[in-house]
């Protein structure tokens, strides 16, 4: 379906104030910009039509996430499958992180140059996303491949979790690469306000996942029961779909011959330098964030419990229990900041801040809604939550240990809700702006002082706290972190900030924003 046919103003590149008034008469025209046509629409239709896609593909993965925990949770009744998981998990995700907190300012690029008139022109960013991304895979994890076992020795791990981490971060970064070409080319198809091709691919990819573990983890079909290196396989299987299927599209006869993806295939050192000026605050944010939450994980947890003499693999799995469902909380709101960040971007390459200001607010609005609910689930029905990932064979003493655990994580979770709302979409709408140094270097100061300083802090302090200490400290990093980002964005220095000028490439000859038709 079209978004002209959805009567988008942004796509149109008509200019629609937040209550659905025409900003300026239908024909009027500003210098450098596309024609104002008389469209009247209410933005949370608009909203809704670019951020129900992503919201989707979001939720989607947090689907996924739950399923593979529920079905490694099924190789035994041991917490340590679990735990194995998680931890392997982030080790190979801290690398991942740096490629895709990069690449992620596709969706700025494409969506300023949507706005701007130039469609034409994000093709080459999409491009230069997976050449870099090729480059980050060959360079960070296929080296890290075979560090694996030395970290996790170095963590202190048992021999059974230890191995088991090995086989699941070492599959995860082989894959690496699937899974940082897949979402830098789904930023390409967010900045050109098309969600939906990159929504199907990952529906497709989890149902390919589910079967894929499935088969896997529990050797079904004449397979070999790999259990945890199963599930990790089962993931790589999964991202290999979700590249496949938009690349195709991009690629194909439509896409090449209305936005020219098959010219601008080479590695270009323009676009590359455009990437990496304003991508690089992602990168480090995003590795920061990687780093002090896995070592929230990894290390201060199992610390903090043995400080108060807990069990520290009951206290790991309760941290990755909590984490599961902070993720079902955040990654649909992931998904609307997404939205943000291509809506901003497009009514910042048409010039009009008023108009991404707007939008911005009723993101904010929605956002807060849906993680309010999910805190005040998260405070009645923590016991029932942590719950649902323990085996019924566990024993009673561990079972008893993971509730009274993962019910004060996840009580943490809900306190510091809307504050990660606010700060998950300001991130991305300061992000389609083009502003990305400020927030990058805020959440590394952040992040170490309450996090990583904090957490220790609070162990040396108060040791009888145990497994909750570091959770503390991570609601009071989103706390500030939330705040902070608030007060950046109502300063308004990202309203003069623009990633288009008009000494680019000149406009496409389609027009600026005529044919844009869901694929």
């Amino acid at each position: 379906m079209s978004l002209n046919q959805c009567d988008d103003p942004i796509a149109e590149g008509s200019l629609a104030e937040p209550g659905g008034e025409i900003a300026l008469a239908a024909g009027a025209e500003l210098a450098h910009e596309p024609t104002l046509t008389g469209i009247k629409e209410h933005p949370l239709r608009e909203m809704v039509t670019i951020a129900a896609p992503t919201i989707a593909t979001m939720t989607s993965y947090t689907v996924m996430q739950f399923i593979d925990a529920q079905m490694v949770l099924r190789i035994g009744p041991e917490p340590v499958y679990v735990a194995a998981q998680g931890n392997g998990g982030m080790l190979a995700w801290l690398f991942i992180a740096i490629v895709l907190g990069m690449t992620g300012v596709v969706n700025s690029y494409v969506s300023q140059n949507l706005g701007a008139g130039r469609p034409r022109e994000g093709a080459a960013y999409a491009w230069n996303a997976m050449w870099i991304s090729a480059l980050g895979w060959a360079v960070l994890m296929v080296p890290m491949i075979f560090l694996c076992p030395m970290t996790f020795a170095a963590l202190g791990h048992d021999d059974e979790l230890r191995r088991l981490e090995d086989d699941y971060a070492q599959i995860m970064l082989f894959g690496g690469l699937f899974t940082t070409m897949a979402r830098a080319l789904g930023h390409y198809f967010y900045g050109m306000h098309r969600p939906v091709v990159v929504m199907v691919a990952v529906i497709a990819a989890n149902l390919i996942n589910v079967l894929a573990n499935w088969i896997l983890i529990f050797g079904h079909w004449g397979a070999p029961a790999l259990g945890v290196a199963g599930a990790a396989i089962g993931t790589v299987l999964g991202t290999l779909v979700e590249l496949v299927g938009p690349f195709l599209v991009f690629i194909g006869p439509r896409y090449a011959r209305e936005f020219s993806t098959r010219v601008a295939w080479r590695p270009s050192l323009r676009h590359i330098r455009d990437i990496a000026r304003i991508g690089w605050p992602g990168s480090l944010m995003f590795f920061n964030d990687m780093v002090c939450w896995g070592y929230l994980m990894v290390g201060l947890i199992p610390k903090a419990a043995q400080a108060a003499g807990q069990d520290p693999v009951v206290a790991n799995t309760a941290g990755w229990i909590g984490f599961r469902f902070m993720h079902l909380s955040f990654m649909p709101t992931v998904g609307l900041s997404i939205a943000l960040t291509a809506i901003v971007g497009k009514c910042m390459g048409m010039r009009r801040p008023d108009l991404a200001a707007s939008r911005t607010w009723l993101g904010m609005r929605l956002g807060l809604a849906y993680m309010g609910l999910c805190a005040i689930a998260f405070f009645l029905f923590r016991e029932q939550l942590v719950s649902l990932f323990i085996e019924k064979d566990t024993p009673p003493e561990a079972r008893t240990a993971l509730i009274a655990i993962g019910s004060q994580i996840i009580i943490a979770a809900a306190l510091f809700q809307l504050f990660d709302a606010i700060q998950i979409l300001l991130s991305g709408a300061l992000r389609g702006a083009g502003d990305t140094i400020w927030p990058g270097i805020l959440t590394v100061v952040c992040s170490w002082t309450f996090i990583v300083a904090g957490g220790h802090l609070l162990i040396w302090r108060f040791p009888d706290l145990g497994a909750i200490s570091p959770w503390i400290g991570g609601a009071s990093f989103i706390i500030s972190l939330g705040c902070a980002l608030l007060f950046r964005f109502t300063q308004g220095n990202w309203r003069t900030m623009r990633l288009v000028h008009d000494s680019d490439a000149g406009p496409d000859s389609a027009g600026p924003t005529s044919g844009l038709a869901d694929a």
